[in-house]
Parts: structure tokens; C-alpha cells; sequence
């Protein structure tokens, strides 16, 4: 692994590792998923991703950008993701990723509330993307070329602009470790998506503390780290991609998750490290048996946090590869969590390991009072030192309230329950925060019943979530309403504004709906009668409409 200073960028570290491995493969697409638009594989070293992004960093130079502000990104998950990343944080601008599949209002949201100085794209995503930002005229929408444009421009009547250098490349000298480097989104309690700041420290400390893991999940220059996941999450952008860098591996990007040519694409991309979900190892065991080669021999591990206990046992027979549980949250990032990785994992039992060393944690009751030992009780978490925020996200911006409220006695409130076993490992029970969690996404209840109440028929609501064996949580909601008894349509008013996995997948009708002492849902109430209704087939099922918006609308 190339050593990290205490203050690189993301971008410096970058620099190191193409000095380090430059004719190494660093980012690849396989050839199917980059059939749309390429005629096969696409792929850069180390060396070649560093010649595009010089490129780039003359591009978005050109346009004088600033250190603190920020472009979205609306690339999916194509490898422009990870170049423009590198591109802007060398001249200390911060991206916003955005998914293509959300629906207009809120890609709208994320734009306005992040305050983007632009949006770069694919050119299917123009016109809409262009359309959308006639609503908030907040900043403008350009492509690739736009960018090759603004260069040429700048050679005609260079910008009287200083820039000090590294390598050759424009850097400016007030970007630090601190400095914000990306702004993901992330579903909380309130309604809409909280914008979570990460700084250059937190995806380092993220690549640095997984590269440095060992035992099972031992990693080095000759990994080829796969993943279906898009690089708008956590898992890919923060994780697996500056692991890898630091590593001098690869990540190997799929555009989304084919099962039925997975492990094929395994065998052929000679993958040795797989990261996935819950809800692709469920897949993956509901195809049928054959004699296709699983690559046991290859793989060292595949990272699938969030898998049913049940699940892990039969994925480990069958397949032959450690299915590694882990917890963490876009908030706590490397400063706050935990990893089955090393014996005894207590496979099937939904253990998630132990907090790392540099972790500390407590578990609570509703009062913040520790809970007697092996009792089920919030996770609490914070860094070990004179900083409990270490390695932590920097906040959510535009909202120090609920910042602090999370870090409310100076440790980090999770919402996730857990119990500890008497081995020091921690086992996940539930989730104390009304938090939907289908499929790897994070889906706040309020926020559907946000869009739900906009409909003129629903006079009230609640939403909650059930179990799905194939994809954790699935969205139930009730429906109050005297003139409706049309559940499809209400469930196309949620498609219209929703992104699709968000959309709930069973509607009922009730009179009322269960509230509290202090006239609030009562959430435990509404998930033991959903559940029930479930049971009973007293609800719409409407799973199957669930679909993904087709690229480009």
C-alpha cells in the first residue's frame, strides 16, 4: 500500500499510486455492461487514468472553479464517476453524484440544496437535466465536450489566474485533508435526503483502514475488487475505490447487478474480491444449480453486508467464498465501525464483528443508560482520542441541528440496535430509526408519506417497513381516504414522484391509523399490522410494478 500523508487529498494519494503502478489496470468495465456504449471492455491503468485527468483538471480549470464549491455528476455508474472525482478534488471542488433513476423532484432537491456550481453528464441526460434546471436556473448542465470547449477558450484568452502545481498539474494550495470532497445523500428521519459533507481524510481513512484489515480480507496490487454498486453510495465511491487505489488494484465497475451472467463475468475478469448486498447474495442462491465454476480458488472473499443469516450459510456451501458481514453508516465511515472478518464470524447468526481498534462504542437504552450486558440497545460510536469525530463525516450540510443531535453526549447515535455477545462481538437486532432499508437503499418513511399526502384523495398515511426475504425491507404503507379505492392509483402517483424503490410495494386501506399518547404514529403498532395484513392477504401487493425507469427518462 503507498503511503498516505496526513494531509494528502484524495487526488495527491491518486498521484503516488500512478507513480507507484502506472501501467497496472486501475478502472475497468466489463464488456457487457459497457456494451450500450463502447464495443467492448473499457478500461484505464493507472498511467492512462492519469493522463485523462489531467485532461479534465485543464477542462474544469478553464471554467475558474473554486475551492468549496461543487459540480454534480450525472454519469451512473460509468468510470466518468471516479475520473471526474480525481479531476476536481486536484483543484479542491467536491462532486455531487446523482442517480439517474430518481425522479425530477428529487434530483431537483439535490441540485438546489447543494448548491451546485454545475451539473456534467452523459448526453442522454441533457435534455432532461437542462429542462430541469430551467425550474431553479441555479446552475448550468454541460457534457464532456462542453468541457473540451471551455479549454480551447481559455488557450484564446488564458485567465490571469495563479496556480501553483503538482506533477504539472494545476493544484490549489488551499486544499487540505479537511477539505470536502464529495456530498452524498442520505435518507434520514426528517423527510427529505440529508447531504452528507466527506472530506478528503474520510475517504482515505476509509481505502487506508480496509487495505489494512488483513486475515481474511488481506488485499494487494494483484486484487481485482468487483462491484455492481453505483458510485452515488458509500460503498463504491468511499470503500472500494480508494481501496484499490491505495493498493495499486483494480475496481471493476458493473453498471448494475446481472446475476444470471455473474458469475461468469467473475471467472472471465478473473475477480478475486467481490462486493455486493444482502439482496444479491438472496439472488444469486435462487438460481438454479449446474456444473458453472463458482471460482472458489480465486476469490478471496465476497464483502455482502446486510445478507439473511440463513442466506450466509447456504451462499459459504455452496459457492465456497466467506461472505464477510460488516456495519457502517455514510455518517461513520472509518471512524465508527465494525467487521466480521476474522474468526470466530458466528456465520448465520447476523454477527457484524467487532468495532475496530480505533472505534469505541456503547450500547444503550432509550435514555442513553448502558443496557446490562448482552441486552439489545442502540449502537452508539465514536473515535478513540482527543477527537471523538475522527474519520467521521463532517456533517450534514445546511443542518448542524441534526449534526449535533447525532453527536448529541459526544458520541454518535446510530438508530441501529444491537446486542453484545460474550466474545465482544455485536450482533444486529433492528433498527431504532424509521428507516427503511430495501436492497442496500436507505428509504425515510416520511419522505414517502410526503408524496403520498400530495395526493388529492389520501387523506391520511403511514408507512413502515415489512420484511422481503429477497431484498431486507420491502414499503408498506396505509391509506386514509373516503373516495379512493384505486391502490394502483396511488401507486403510480408515488412512480411519478419517487424514485422507484422508494414506491411502496403493498397498499391497504384503513379507517384509522394506531397513534401514540402524544398523537404520533405508532410505529411498532403499524409494523405488527402490516405484517399481519401481509399474512391475511388483506393488502395489494404491487411488488411486481416495481420497476426501474429505462435510461434516459
Amino acid at each position: 500500500m503507498i503511503d498516505v500523508d496526513r494531509n494528502d487529498s484524495v487526488y495527491q494519494a491518486f498521484e503516488k499510486a500512478a507513480t507507484d503502478f502506472g501501467p497496472r489496470p486501475f478502472l475497468r468495465v466489463p464488456a457487457k455492461s459497457a456494451a450500450p456504449y463502447a464495443d467492448g471492455a473499457v478500461e484505464y491503468t493507472y498511467d492512462a487514468t492519469r493522463n485523462r485527468v489531467h485532461e479534465l483538471i485543464a477542462a474544469y480549470s478553464a471554467r475558474d472553479l473554486r475551492v468549496g464549491e461543487r459540480v454534480a455528476l450525472a454519469f451512473d455508474s460509468r468510470l466518468e464517476v471516479y475520473l471526474h472525482l480525481l479531476a476536481l478534488n486536484a483543484i479542491g471542488v467536491s462532486i455531487v453524484p446523482l442517480n439517474s433513476s430518481a425522479s425530477d423532484d428529487e434530483i431537483l432537491h439535490l441540485v438546489a440544496h447543494s448548491d451546485c456550481r454545475c451539473i456534467v453528464a452523459l448526453p442522454e441526460y441533457i435534455d432532461r437535466l437542462t429542462a430541469l434546471d430551467g425550474k431553479t436556473a441555479a446552475c448550468e448542465v454541460l457534457s464532456e465536450n462542453d468541457l473540451a470547449a471551455a479549454v480551447v477558450a481559455r488557450e484564446e484568452n488564458p485567465s490571469a489566474h495563479d496556480l501553483t502545481t503538482i506533477a504539472g498539474v494545476p493544484k490549489s494550495s488551499a486544499t487540505s485533508s479537511a477539505t470536502e470532497a464529495a456530498l452524498l445523500y442520505t435518507s434520514g428521519t426528517t423527510g427529505k435526503p440529508k447531504g452528507c459533507i466527506l472530506s478528503n481524510e474520510y475517504f482515505l481513512a476509509l481505502g487506508t483502514w480496509y487495505n489494512e484489515l488483513g486475515d481474511i480480507c488481506s488485499m494487494d496490487e494483484d486484487d481485482r475488487l468487483l462491484t455492481p454498486l453505483p458510485p452515488n453510495h458509500m460503498n463504491a465511491l468511499c470503500t472500494s475505490f480508494p481501496a484499490m487505489m491505495l493498493c495499486g488494484g483494480c475496481v471493476i465497475q458493473m453498471d448494475r447487478f446481472h446475476p444470471r451472467w455473474w458469475w461468469n463475468t467473475v471467472g472471465e475478469e478473473k475477480v478475486t474480491i467481490i462486493h455486493c448486498l444482502g439482496v444479491m447474495t438472496a439472488i444469486l442462491l435462487t438460481l438454479p444449480e449446474n456444473d458453472e465454476e463458482y471460482f472458489a480458488d480465486q476469490v478471496k472473499f465476497c464483502f455482502g453486508p446486510g445478507s439473511d443469516p440463513k442466506h450466509q450459510v447456504r451462499f459459504e456451501q455452496r459457492f465456497g467464498v466467506p461472505l464477510i458481514e460488516a456495519w457502517a453508516m455514510t455518517e461513520s465511515g472509518a471512524g465508527g465501525m465494525t467487521i466480521a472478518y476474522k474468526e470466530p464470524r458466528h456465520v448465520g447468526q447476523r454477527c457484524i464483528g467487532k468495532p475496530i481498534d480505533s472505534t469505541e462504542f456503547r450500547v444503550v437504552d432509550e435514555s442513553d443508560a448502558d443496557v446490562a450486558a448482552g441486552e439489545p440497545g442502540e449502537l452508539l460510536v465514536r473515535a478513540r482520542g482527543d477527537d471523538p469525530r475522527k474519520r467521521f463525516f463532517s456533517g450534514y450540510y445546511k443542518d448542524q441541528d441534526a449534526t449535533e443531535d447525532g453527536w448529541r453526549g459526544g458520541w454518535w447515535h446510530t438508530g441501529d440496535v444491537v446486542r453484545e455477545g460474550d466474545d465482544g462481538c455485536l450482533y444486529f437486532v433492528d433498527r431504532r430509526k424509521n428507516v427503511i432499508r430495501r436492497s442496500g437503499e436507505n428509504i425515510a418513511a416520511v419522505e414517502v408519506e410526503a408524496v403520498l399526502l400530495r395526493h388529492p384523495d389520501v387523506l391520511g398515511c403511514a408507512v413502515c417497513a415489512v420484511p422481503d426475504e429477497m431484498r431486507g425491507d420491502e414499503v408498506f404503507a396505509f391509506i386514509i381516504s373516503q373516495t379512493c379505492s384505486d391502490t394502483r392509483d396511488i401507486f403510480d402517483h408515488c412512480m411519478e414522484h419517487l424514485t422507484y424503490f422508494k414506491v411502496p410495494g403493498y397498499i391497504a386501506f384503513v379507517p384509522t391509523i394506531p397513534l401514540t399518547a402524544s398523537q404520533k404514529v405508532s410505529r411498532g403498532e403499524i409494523k405488527q399490522t402490516a405484517r399481519n395484513l401481509i399474512a391475511s392477504g388483506e393488502c395489494d401487493d404491487l411488488r411486481e410494478f416495481k420497476k426501474r425507469k429505462r435510461t434516459g427518462q
